[in-house]
């Protein structure tokens, strides 16, 4: 056998034991006539040691060994002299008696430490490297464990595994379908599932009361840190249940993720709010409620006072910082143009300082007397001390979206946002449509297979464009620290409700016969009430391990541009491939200004 113990396993009680290790080398390193390799695997690593007074084929063989050498080393175990506490290996070291080459290796373009020296870039193109790190070893670790607790807990209460079709029908509506050519059915085409909807739905017609799939999933649009092309969801669907079943089954495989794999309490029941009410308070349909920072409408008490950016506003919100009124000119000039950037969208930024003796500053002081700027401030909950932003605008919901994002700004500059604090809620009571005033009709928040909440059914029905707007769906997100980790829905199951839904989303009947016939046929064939969700299984592991982006937690991720560049994709296919799938390319050819 090559190895009878990992790296990361013996320990003092191990002293005395004959063993043989394997793995790659960390370093090594010359100590007077004595030789030290730190042998590492997934495991850990190992302190070997080969004496002064070893063999000299022994010693020849150890100081010829680079960087990344996979060997094989055979020896005691003994107590280390000078023990590590840093490392759980730390008490022993192996006094070698034989190492033998595996494989020898060049030297790697970067270092392979918990701190590597190596770019972003150069990491993903030698990503197989980098896998080697301790940091990305954990993260995956940490993601497997996750997905056993998941498939435990559905196991458990009665869930079914049960895969999806990759190839199937492109129905564009949302994000952009990825396409695959069928050679066999020439200039027809398959497209990669966004999510297995329809079909988790159809096992429902089927009978199959209770679904879960850790299903790969596949949108072809603009990426970022928590999104990537292909991407994992804990996909999940029941039968004969209402959102308080969903809510009660799901809240109860969280907790068991975190009780078991971080050791960490979430909140039972947890907490929830209204769409409304997240908007209204925290700008975000996400919210995150790890700190306060609320928003307070100033709309009606800010006006009248000869400010015309103010007075001839729709709406008016602050947000009360705490502490911050110390800011200088300089900083709260920062301040302003950050808010100008395209990613939060502001014209700009008012500030009123409320003082630690009780006095105002503001940039507003030519219009609004100290009265007037202690009744805003008592309108915001403003303390002395604390420093009071405020935007205004024509659209209600748009300032609240650019005040959303300015609280988690200032929420991190003031290190609120704590990592290893978890803040879990339910959004619910979504608006079902959403108009859109460029295309003029309605587009599904969610998507069209979600219903309307039973007591809204009246005005789902309405002909009034206002009727339509007050509808709320039948739906859930699951939010934790500012960051949406999954969402559902109560389904249509009524094949009346789901025709009504794309006439309402402005879906002719020869269109939705041709892209959802086949879901509303089953649905004629007695389906039973359902829903379900499904959980981003990346960003699910990435939060719990602290992080922001979900690229550790994926073993070969792409990069922002859609590319992997380890394996160099996508690329050209050859021309036979072409003509055999009977595909001509048009390329754009561009010209000198271009």
């Amino acid at each position: 056998m090559y190895r009878t113990h990992t790296c990361g396993e013996l320990r003092i009680e191990n002293k005395g034991q004959q063993v043989t290790l394997a793995g790659w080398v960390q370093k090594a390193r010359k100590l007077g006539g004595m030789t030290f390799i730190d042998l590492r695997d997934r495991y850990g690593i190992t302190q070997l040691v080969v004496e002064a007074d070893a063999p000299a084929a022994l010693v020849e063989v150890a100081t010829s060994l680079g960087r990344e050498f996979v060997i094989q080393a055979k020896g005691e175990v003994v107590e280390r002299q000078a023990k590590n506490p840093k490392m759980p290996t730390g008490d022993i070291e192996i006094k070698l008696e034989a190492i033998t080459i595996l494989n020898k290796s060049v030297t790697p373009p970067f270092t392979i430490e918990e701190e590597s020296d190596g770019g972003e870039d150069l990491r993903a193109k030698y990503r197989y490297l980098d896998l080697r790190r301790g940091p990305l070893q954990r993260a995956l670790a940490l993601r497997h464990r996750v997905a056993h607790e998941v498939r435990n807990y559905l196991d458990a209460n009665g869930f079914m595994e049960i895969e999806t079709p990759y190839l199937i029908k492109s129905t564009p509506e949302g994000a952009r379908d990825f396409v695959v050519p069928s050679r066999m059915n020439p200039g027809q085409f398959y497209a990669l599932p966004q999510s297995p909807q329809t079909f988790k739905q159809l096992l429902m017609v089927a009978g199959y009361d209770r679904y879960f799939q850790i299903v790969r999933c596949f949108r072809d649009e603009d990426l970022r840190a928590d999104r990537q092309p292909e991407f994992t969801q804990i996909d999940c669907e029941m039968s004969f249940v209402e959102q308080e079943d969903v809510l009660n089954m799901f809240e109860g495989m969280m907790r068991t993720i975190f009780k078991n794999v971080l050791g960490v309490d979430i909140p039972n029941p947890m907490p929830r709010m209204s769409w409304y009410d997240a908007m209204d308070n925290y700008g975000s349909d996400k919210p995150d409620v790890r700190f306060g920072m609320t928003i307070h409408e100033l709309t009606e008490a800010a006006k009248g006072k000869g400010f015309s950016v103010l007075d001839d506003a729709a709406y008016i919100g602050a947000i009360c910082v705490p502490g911050a009124a110390e800011y200088t000119r300089k900083q709260l000039d920062e301040l302003t143009e950050w808010v100008k950037r395209p990613q939060v969208g502001a014209k700009g930024l008012i500030y009123i300082k409320v003082n630690a003796d009780g006095s105002f500053k503001s940039s507003i002081d030519k219009f609004y007397s100290a009265d007037d700027l202690a009744k805003l401030a008592a309108k915001a909950e403003a303390k002395p001390g604390d420093l009071m932003l405020v935007m205004s605008g024509a659209n209600k919901r748009k300032v609240q979206t650019m005040l959303g994002v300015l609280r988690l700004e200032m929420g991190g500059r003031l290190g609120l946002r704590n990592p290893k604090e978890f803040a879990p809620l339910w959004i619910v009571d979504f608006p079902l449509l959403e108009w859109d005033d460029e295309t003029q009709r309605f587009y599904a928040m969610h998507h069209p297979f979600t219903a309307p909440k039973p007591e809204h059914e009246a005005w789902f029905y309405s002909d009034k464009k206002e009727d339509l707007e007050r509808v709320c769906a039948n739906a859930y997100d699951f939010v934790l620290n500012g960051n949406e980790l999954g969402g559902g829905s109560i389904r249509i199951h009524n094949a009346d409700m789901q025709k009504r839904m794309f006439e309402v989303l402005g879906i002719g009947p020869e269109e939705a016969e041709y892209k959802f016939g086949f879901i509303i046929n089953a649905f004629k064939f007695g389906a039973p009430p359902h829903g379900g969700l499904a959980f981003g299984f990346d960003r699910v592991c990435a939060l719990m391990g602290g992080q922001d982006t979900i690229r550790d937690y994926i073993a070969f991720p792409k990069n922002n541009q859609g590319r992997d560049v380890m394996i160099d994709s996508p690329s050209e296919i050859d021309q036979a491939q072409l003509d055999e799938l009977q595909i001509d390319l048009r390329r754009k050819t561009q010209t000198p200004e271009q």
